[in-house]
């Protein structure tokens, strides 16, 4: 702290550490996994369909986790169950425990939905203790008829309408209480709650793209090069509108110039340099900026397209966790004189350090690999599909026909011709199942 700054004697510390950091975070990945969901279920984009399922059990995982770093940072975390003994209609934190369990509960029944008739089909063919748990999670449903899976599909996109709002809430609602609070300027904006919105959207697309290419390269399968490059698109679009209205809010501070806009400049050239000009701008913004323009090019080598995109989709990660610290810590060196600044420790060990952000970060991503145990994330031609454009035979002499490559073809598509109704056919898919997700 310089010698010629004033910070007042109740103001010698930042309250609010790194868990309230990965909060906005966390929520931020669940409302981006389900939008690219929804684009599937409700907007029809065919082109999402590899990445459909995961989008749903991503948003699923990291739901369950998000309210963890809110009940570290508690000293009392049983105090968490008065928002739902005694709500209060004006409470904003009361609203988001509402909020929280309606959307937990709509992502849990939209998952059992979409993935019923692969439960009922491995909770037939499965033994031991895995398949008690499909018979539990069949709720005791033995046989998929066409007319409720017809029911099932309109269920699957009336819940995906209603989640669209609710999960824009979600993380709307973070922003809207950071902008609520008037007595900090770098807070206090009308863009806030869209900004958070916009960037929850940027990294749910961002990690839904190192996901999927890295699902596919552990099981040593080609990724879907127009979904890779649609979601690329996707995310380009996202992180442009996002990172123009981050720029927006400053430069509408800068134009101002009010009596905190010293203060401001100073904090973001000096205590936020690094993390913000460097971190955020540089390398989360403009990187991958350039590298998705690349990304999307129509005829780019489709290993091209997977690295660029998953090296893009690293960076836009980095990007929203550095922009959600910036305005959570930065916000909270503010002096409340606005003459000084406040010094951040950051501790490595504790409930509120390092280490256990580190854990609570990694709790979705091992739920979501024991999901992927226990839940067939690809469907059963998916390998095919994934797999690159159907085969063309080179003229290079080989003897290759095309009677050959009809008679494959249609060996294949009998291979994955299913009968939900049927009892043979089902045991034969839920092996196909056990060996896809196993």
């Amino acid at each position: 702290m310089h010698a010629s700054s004033f910070v007042f004697p109740n103001d010698p510390h930042v309250p609010w550490s790194i868990m309230i950091v990965l909060y906005p975070y966390i929520t931020g990945l669940v409302a981006g996994a389900f939008v690219v969901s929804a684009l599937y279920h409700v907007f029809h984009q065919d082109v999402l369909k590899p990445v459909a399922r995961l989008a749903l059990v991503t948003a699923l995982c990291f739901c369950v986790f998000a309210t963890l770093p809110l009940l570290l940072h508690l000293h009392h975390p049983e105090r968490a169950f008065n928002i739902m003994i005694t709500p209060s209609a004006t409470s904003a934190m009361s609203g988001f425990g509402i909020i929280y369990n309606v959307y937990m509960l709509l992502l849990v029944v939209e998952v059992w939905l979409v993935f019923r008739p692969d439960i009922v089909a491995l909770a037939k063919t499965t033994n031991g203790w895995p398949g008690m748990v499909y018979r539990l999670l069949s709720l005791g449903d033995r046989e998929i008829t066409k007319e409720s899976r017809a029911v099932d599909e309109w269920l699957i996109r009336a819940l995906a309408i209603g989640g669209i709002p609710a999960a824009c809430v979600l993380h709307g609602y973070v922003g809207f209480l950071f902008g609520a609070v008037k007595a900090n300027p770098w807070w206090s904006t009308a863009l806030m709650p869209v900004i958070f919105l916009a960037s929850a959207v940027v990294s749910g697309i961002a990690a839904l793209i190192a996901l999927y290419l890295f699902f596919c390269w552990r099981r040593k399968i080609t990724p879907d090069a127009d979904c890779v490059r649609a979601m690329s698109r996707y995310l380009w679009v996202s992180l442009t509108i996002a990172v123009s209205l981050e720029m927006l809010e400053l430069v509408h501070m800068a134009y101002e110039a009010g009596a905190e806009w010293h203060a401001i400049s100073t904090l973001l050239t000096e205590r936020l340099a690094i993390s913000y000009g460097v971190v955020q701008v540089l390398i989360g913004s403009v990187c991958p900026f350039l590298l998705l323009l690349l990304a999307v090019r129509p005829r780019l080598n489709p290993r091209w397209l997977t690295g660029l995109s998953g090296i893009a989709s690293v960076l836009v990660l980095v990007q929203v966790f550095a922009m959600r610290w910036n305005v959570v810590v930065g916000g909270q060196m503010l002096s409340k004189s606005f003459r000084g600044f406040v010094e951040y420790p950051l501790h490595i060990g504790g409930r509120e350090g390092l280490i256990a952000a580190a854990v609570i970060l990694a709790l979705p991503f091992v739920a979501l690999i024991f999901a992927s145990r226990l839940l067939p994330l690809w469907e059963s031609g998916d390998k095919h599909v994934l797999s690159s454009k159907p085969f063309q035979p080179a003229n290079t002499g080989n003897s290759l026909t095309t009677g050959t490559l009809t008679s494959v073809t249609n060996q294949q598509r009998t291979m994955f011709n299913e009968e939900d109704t049927a009892d043979t056919d089902a045991f034969n898919y839920g092996a196909v199942m056990r060996n896809e997700h196993v």
